[in-house]
């Protein structure tokens, strides 16, 4: 079996009294691109500045291709790094903060030039390497700062809010580019955001984190199709959750729930719970008596209809009061309008049993 390109095990760091990272465990294959997702003061950027060796932890390990690295500085931990605010050099050039690490590990000035020039192709930035940060935009920014990372070849890159300074239209090209990038090359990667859009899209697992814990680790499918708890559910997208007064087996890893908006057969989910969670896009809207064969149907009441372009959200009111939010893709047919009763209906593979843990 092949070294991990990253092992933690068991690492913490408390500041005073309070507990930043509580003795996480995770692993990274070797081309990998793992996420750590969570709110602010969960942990995950002081998990990372262990890693790169910018906080010394407390206790644990952390091996980089086999060889423990937490006694060793930055320096030698063979890691590319970027920044959120990217920490370019204002007074130098492109081609001169990008050189900046091989300048400092005294590669030879012909190599250096060479390795500079097919770094900035690399990240389509050839030809601007005499301009300055100043006269750039912030995506170029990035890139810039991205090729520094790149042109040392490092054993891993590690990201740190790389994208969140960027504007909306921009940080989604980006994401894109850096993933199709980090593929390309076949390079460990951890990258470090609050944004579920960015984990969800460019990686191979997502760690959600609170607390200083890693509460479930697994790809996007597996964090959004089937999370742990109602944390995470809560966190990576919208979720309708509901009370479940009583639950009994069905067949085939199937339960039948009984909520105050009505019964329903859903999956088990990964562990036993006392809430049925339903994505907003699994909800449908049918005339009484048109819901497939087989499907939960629930009478409810429009109670509102939000226009958001390419798909309308839909506020439903059941018949005990619960509010159940539905998003609807706004291809011209659905006719729907305030007031309005009908029936919402979901399939049993679309919601799940999740635990009631505080939110």
């Amino acid at each position: 079996m092949a070294e991990p390109a990253l092992q933690l095990t068991g690492l913490t760091k408390r500041f005073g009294a309070t507990t930043a990272v509580a003795a996480i465990d995770l692993s990274v294959a070797s081309g990998e691109f793992v996420t750590l997702l969570g709110p602010s003061g969960c942990g995950k950027t002081t998990t990372l500045n262990m890693i790169a060796g910018f906080i010394t932890p407390d206790e644990g390990h952390i091996r980089l291709r086999g060889e423990m690295v937490e006694t060793l500085p930055p320096f030698r931990r063979d890691l590319g790094l970027v920044f959120q605010d990217y920490a370019l050099f204002p007074h130098m050039t492109v081609a001169e903060n990008v050189g900046f690490g091989l300048r400092m590990r005294k590669v030879a000035r012909a190599d250096q030039q060479a390795r500079v020039a097919e770094a900035l192709d690399l990240v389509q930035l050839g030809g601007l390497g005499s301009r300055r940060p100043g006269q750039l935009s912030g995506g170029q920014r990035q890139r810039v700062a991205l090729a520094r990372a790149l042109v040392i070849r490092p054993a891993m890159l590690l990201l740190d809010e790389p994208l969140s300074n960027l504007d909306l239209k921009l940080r989604e090209e980006m994401r894109m580019e850096i993933s199709a990038l980090q593929r390309r090359l076949g390079i460990a990667t951890v990258f470090v955001t609050h944004d579920q859009g960015e984990a969800l899209t460019m990686s191979d697992r997502v760690a959600v984190m609170r607390g200083g814990r890693i509460e479930q680790i697994g790809t996007p499918t597996d964090i959004y199709e089937r999370p742990a708890n109602r944390f995470v559910a809560t966190f990576v997208g919208g979720i309708n959750l509901l009370p479940v007064r009583h639950a009994a087996p069905a067949v085939d890893g199937y339960v039948r729930a009984e909520t105050g908006a009505g019964a329903a057969v859903v999956r088990r989910g990964p562990a036993d719970g006392a809430l049925l969670a339903i994505r907003p896009e699994r909800l449908h809207l049918a005339q009484a008596g048109r819901e497939p064969p087989g499907a939960n149907a629930w009478p409810v009441q429009v109670d509102q209809v939000v226009y958001l372009g390419n798909r309308l959200e839909l506020r439903l009111r059941t018949a005990d009061g619960t509010l159940l939010l539905a998003d609807a893709v706004n291809d011209g047919s659905l006719s729907v309008v305030a007031g309005s009763a009908a029936v919402v209906w979901f399939q049993p593979d679309d919601a799940w049993m999740v635990g009631d843990d505080p939110a």
